[in-house]
């Protein structure tokens, strides 16, 4: 290791951002000559990769506690982090360490020469150096961004999920559902299962299956999620009927994402006993997924939802979970989301609107956001400098039984679990 690197995770965060001159630079070449320089193999005996525009973190959370319930030593790799980078790699339940993400990126700068990585590719490149250093039975990877030219996808899965296609990153994945799902699909292998979250994909997703002759596994239509009563309900396809516990994950969208797993660890092909099944399905936890917090009779919601599709779903659970107040939501986007569509998707189910603000080189000011707003429910809305002076605000004139959602971005998420956590 040369004296010039880097020696806390910190530093090693700043260093690999500034290594390539953009954010985002879709292509496999690059990270894959240096994967193979580092001599790097399968991360796992199975693996399974998770893409889809909505529902990857909450999907991958099911199939990393199911497997974990089996007995199976399981690697779950995600992205973006909420509060630390660690979060990104977990091993048998943990985030990886400090020491252990440090000695990765040595590795590869050990192995790239003059290959640049972006801050994306270096992470998944760690996250493999690691799984394959751990042994793991099953190793879950999440697709960043896309699929087909995304850094995850040098890697052959056994089986590939893709939970939902919708608009969302058009700048790079293209305008409609269909240019979407094409690069969605770049995931899929020939002749391996993939498990559709949707009953109703875009048909270029279905004809990229078809023509490399996957197995395609459609939920709602090979595999079914039946709700019994508020406590319970049915797994099923044509093998096996399972009675389950909800999830603790909250939201209806949330039976869909257990239901995928569930089709995907069975397609595998490897024992898979029910009681690992049950017990996944309710201790399956992720941070900013319709998250609950009490304070003083008020519930504060967090989620992560960024584009209209999100909103949707997040309108759904609201409807069918109502407050017995009001609710309120603190709102805070990115400049290149879709902000008037994710409002007009909540605007039945949110009383009362506050925008805030986000930093860095994508984020915007609460006025801003209003002005794309001019024509939305949140035309009026309260605006505030951040995420957490506007929930300090609204909680303080908030009553019993009133509800506050605070959603919009992993950033925005990330600062409203940061406020509420330091104020128990």
């Amino acid at each position: 290791m040369t004296t010039s690197r880097p020696h806390t995770l910190s530093d090693w965060l700043s260093f690999i951002e500034q290594q390539h001159p953009a954010t985002i630079d879709m292509g496999l070449e690059r990270v894959r000559s240096v994967a193979e320089a580092m001599g790097l193999g399968s991360p796992g005996k199975r693996v399974i990769v998770v893409g889809g525009t909505n529902g990857k973190g909450s999907t991958v959370a099911f199939i990393e506690a199911i497997g974990r319930a089996a007995g199976w030593k399981v690697g779950a790799y995600t992205s973006p982090h909420l509060l630390r980078y660690n979060e990104r790699v977990r091993i048998d339940g943990q985030d990886a360490s400090d020491e252990a993400l440090i000695l990765a990126f040595n590795a590869i700068e050990d192995a790239r020469g003059t290959t640049t990585l972006t801050y994306f590719e270096y992470g998944t490149l760690a996250a493999l150096q690691l799984f394959g250093q751990a042994e793991l039975d099953l190793a879950v990877l999440e697709v960043g961004l896309g699929g087909r030219l995304d850094a995850v996808n040098i890697v052959d899965a056994d089986v590939a999920v893709i939970t939902t296609v919708d608009i969302d990153h058009s700048d790079w994945l293209g305008e409609d559902r269909e240019a979407i799902g094409a690069e969605k699909a770049g995931i899929i292998r020939g002749w391996k299962p993939v498990i559709f979250g949707e009953t109703d994909p875009p048909s270029s997703v279905l004809a990229r299956a078809y023509l490399l002759g996957a197995n395609a596994i459609r939920g709602g239509s090979d595999f079914f999620a039946d709700v019994i009563d508020g406590q319970r309900w049915r797994w099923r396809d044509v093998g096996m009927r399972i009675e389950l516990p909800m999830p603790a994950l909250r939201g209806p969208i949330q039976l869909r994402n257990a239901a995928s797993a569930i089709a995907a660890l069975r397609a595998l092909d490897r024992p898979l006993p029910r009681a690992a099944i049950a017990e996944g399905v309710a201790n399956a936890r992720i941070s900013g997924r319709l998250q609950a917090f009490a304070r003083d009779g008020v519930e504060v919601l967090v989620d992560v939802g960024h584009n209209p599709q999100a909103a949707r779903e997040l309108a759904a659970a609201l409807k069918a979970a109502p407050a017995s107040g009001r609710t309120v939501a603190v709102f805070a986007a990115l400049q290149d989301k879709d902000a008037a569509g994710v409002v007009e998707a909540l605007a039945e189910r949110v009383d009362v609107w506050h925008l805030a603000g986000l930093e860095g080189a994508r984020g915007q000011s609460a006025e801003a956001l209003r002005t794309r707003l001019d024509t939305t429910a949140a035309a009026q809305a309260a605006t505030h400098l951040s995420v957490d002076t506007a929930l300090a605000e609204v909680l303080s004139g908030a009553q019993p039984g009133d509800r506050v959602l605070v959603f919009g971005s992993f950033h925005t998420a990330a600062q409203a679990l940061q406020w509420l956590q330091s104020r128990p």
